[in-house]
């Protein structure tokens, strides 16, 4: 009775979620504060599968900080070590795989994104990015005299590079994770190369 009672339970909870088959690694782009990581980690959680984060990857290899790597080595030398990384994570298993906000500027990480796996754009307004990066002091680009300014001019630079993601997502203050999530799975399984749902 007590073993019938168990395989019952598992059956109910194996059909409970819908199952995926993930064929190549989702790669999460866009400004800082748009959510990469919290929507990356949900992703991979719906999905059952691995959520990485290159600049967690390079701060590992670096036994730095990203601010500290930017200040004792330079930008040049930090996207030298994203390159290598994002190349490495990218050769894994498919993943959920977030990148720092400059990641995608770089044309030869389009490439290699592109040719590996798939890009998907958060993309937020200015509002929404001030309120969630305003009070973190982990942002080195933002330590200048009027960072929302500064925040601003970084959105209308970078925004032409992440238009060239292969597919955008909008996120706005009033949607929860979880809503942005089932927008990012919505478009990813217009792409079956990219994502099916497993029988």
């Amino acid at each position: 009775m007590t073993g019938q009672h168990i395989h019952s339970q598992n059956n109910s909870a194996s059909t409970k979620e819908p199952r995926f088959a993930l064929h190549r690694t989702v790669v999460m782009v866009g400004m800082m504060g748009s959510g990469k990581t919290a929507i990356g980690r949900a992703l991979a959680n719906r999905l059952n599968t691995e959520f990485l984060d290159s600049d967690a990857e390079i701060e590992t290899a670096a036994a730095a900080s990203i601010a500290e790597i930017f200040a004792r080595d330079g930008e040049a030398f930090f996207r030298d070590r994203e390159f290598e990384v994002i190349g490495r994570l990218l050769s894994g298993e498919p993943c959920i795989l977030s990148t720092g906000g400059g990641a995608f500027l770089s044309e030869r990480n389009r490439r290699q994104i592109h040719d590996k796996g798939i890009s998907v754009w958060l993309d937020a307004d200015v509002d929404l990015l001030w309120e969630r990066v305003k009070n973190k002091d982990t942002r080195p680009l933002l330590k200048t005299e009027n960072p929302r300014q500064t925040l601003r001019d970084l959105i209308e630079a970078r925004v032409p590079f992440y238009r060239q993601a292969d597919i955008a997502v909008l996120t706005r203050a009033g949607y929860s994770i979880e809503k942005t999530t089932d927008k990012v799975i919505e478009a990813l399984l217009a792409r079956p190369d990219v994502l099916e749902r497993a029988e």
